[in-house]
């Protein structure tokens, strides 16, 4: 991960509308070594042959490559689910010397633990925190510990209340926390399934899509500065006005059969990509 100094980024910012810009060039362009290492542990034979299948739709190579991370980085995948990313992660930073914790909770950790047991060797480093760590007795990463953290499609289960009683919004603690966990000049990468910012209120907080003005709202509030965003996981046939929201899409098919053919044809969710850094001052 490339530290950043304190600069304007005025002209990287997405245009005044919320509107997603294209990606602009980076401060410092991404070394094709870099890449070619991401590129052999997206190859790696100890990834699930399902989860392959999905590259085509999530672009991990280029993802990770976009969001600088480095194999000697110190990385937190905060909500890994059933480690989609985590088996890229882990042999990627594993081979360079770097460090992954999976940022979860308690009920959140099944994927972690199925990929331990499988292969404790390749996943038994991977250290498991508090996320979000809502009381004192939670184990949370030590502020100030990473280089990168890293979620993938998870800000719009928090703006949803997903997992709490009261289904209150926690995501503004969830982006503090995040925004503590980084050490100065970090970088915070977000991938979440996109909602046109025309949409309502009601569709936010109910399709599991969300507005990228929201994630920029949520993440500059709690500090961070955009500094690029890419249409790495843009998909233009995904319109997300669907009868069960985000989850009609592949992989979920709520529907089951109905319109299954129709479903698999527009592919998974149209998706955001967006780079913050934690300033150094």
């Amino acid at each position: 991960m490339i530290a950043y100094v304190a600069l304007s980024v005025a002209s990287l910012l997405i245009a005044a509308s919320s509107q997603v810009a294209t990606a602009p060039v980076p401060s410092q362009a991404a070394s094709s070594e870099r890449l070619a290492k991401i590129e052999a542990a997206v190859a790696s034979p100890s990834r699930t042959p399902a989860n392959v299948v999905r590259d085509r739709y999530r672009h991990p190579a280029a993802t990770l490559n976009f969001f600088e991370v480095d194999p000697g980085d110190t990385v937190v995948e905060i909500w890994p689910g059933g480690g989609w990313y985590t088996e890229i992660l882990a042999p990627y930073l594993a081979a360079g010397g770097g460090k992954l914790y999976a940022g979860a909770p308690d009920w959140g950790r099944s994927g972690l633990a199925k990929l331990q047991q499988a292969d404790a060797k390749l996943y038994g480093g991977i250290e498991a925190v508090d996320f979000p760590a809502f009381d004192s007795a939670a184990k949370r990463l030590p502020d100030g510990t990473a280089d990168v953290v890293l979620t993938f499609r998870n800000v719009h289960n928090w703006r949803m209340g997903y997992r709490r009683d009261d289904k209150q919004d926690y995501s503004a603690e969830a982006f503090r926390q995040m925004f503590a966990m980084l050490k100065p000049g970090g970088v915070l990468g977000i991938v979440d399934h996109r909602l046109p910012e025309s949409a309502s209120e009601e569709r936010e907080r109910s399709s599991g899509y969300i507005k990228v003005s929201t994630v920029r709202r949520l993440a500059e509030a709690a500090g961070f500065k955009l500094i690029a965003s890419s249409e790495i996981n843009a998909n233009p046939k995904d319109t997300t006005d669907w009868p069960e929201g985000v989850w009609t899409l592949p992989p979920s098919l709520a529907l089951k059969d109905q319109d299954r053919d129709k479903y698999l044809a527009i592919g998974e969710s149209d998706r955001m990509t967006l780079k913050f850094v934690k300033p150094t001052a």
